[in-house]
């Protein structure tokens, strides 16, 4: 999202561009983090510093994830362009869901971006594609992966990163906002001592 605001001021002449951070606040899966600890993740991010509360909106979307895969991304973004944003950056695998009967994922990572791009209804939206990021091991911090330098990154998966908030450990230092990963990691130490 920073690499996205810079390109906008930079390249295209934008003066404020503004992010809207817009998570889904209606039924997830239940095994998936909860509203209110993504919002306190994000809350985190902005006091930090990561996300520049100057130029951030951050409010909740009040749809349910329905893990519809890329006919749901139309959905999501149909319903940014009609809040009044003008980019839309769309991740790999937005909406996916496992295969039915086969191991894997039923539609590519790919997909919803490739739907983006060629949707009917989405007038004035520019479909943004998220660069694969990984965390560079020299640099210490997130970075646009480069295949050049390969050997300098690693990539941290969602599952990876949800089984050392479970674990109790910390992602290496640069991976994430130091309070925005105590947020995750104290959910699921509360979550283990529930059960």
């Amino acid at each position: 999202m920073q690499e996205t605001r810079r390109k906008l001021m930079e390249e295209r002449g934008f003066a404020r561009p503004l992010l809207l951070l817009h998570p889904l606040g209606g039924w997830t899966k239940s095994d998936d983090v909860p509203l209110s600890v993504r919002m306190a993740q994000h809350l985190a991010c902005l006091q930090d510093g990561v996300l520049d509360p100057h130029h951030t909106l951050l409010a909740i979307f009040p749809s349910p994830m329905l893990y519809a895969g890329p006919r749901e991304v139309q959905w999501h973004a149909r319903c940014r362009l009609v809040a009044g944003v003008n980019f839309y950056i769309v991740g790999r695998d937005p909406a996916g869901l496992p295969h039915p009967s086969q191991p894997g994922d039923l539609y590519d990572p790919t997909h919803g971006a490739k739907v983006l791009s060629m949707a009917p209804g989405l007038p004035g939206l520019e479909i943004v594609p998220f660069r694969v990021a990984a965390y560079n091991k020299v640099h210490h911090r997130m970075e646009i992966f480069d295949e050049a330098r390969r050997d300098e990154f690693i990539f941290i998966s969602g599952t990876k990163m949800r089984t050392l908030a479970r674990q109790g450990e910390r992602p290496p230092n640069g991976f994430m906002s130091p309070s925005a990963w105590d947020v995750l990691a104290n959910f699921y130490k509360q979550s283990k001592s529930s059960s």
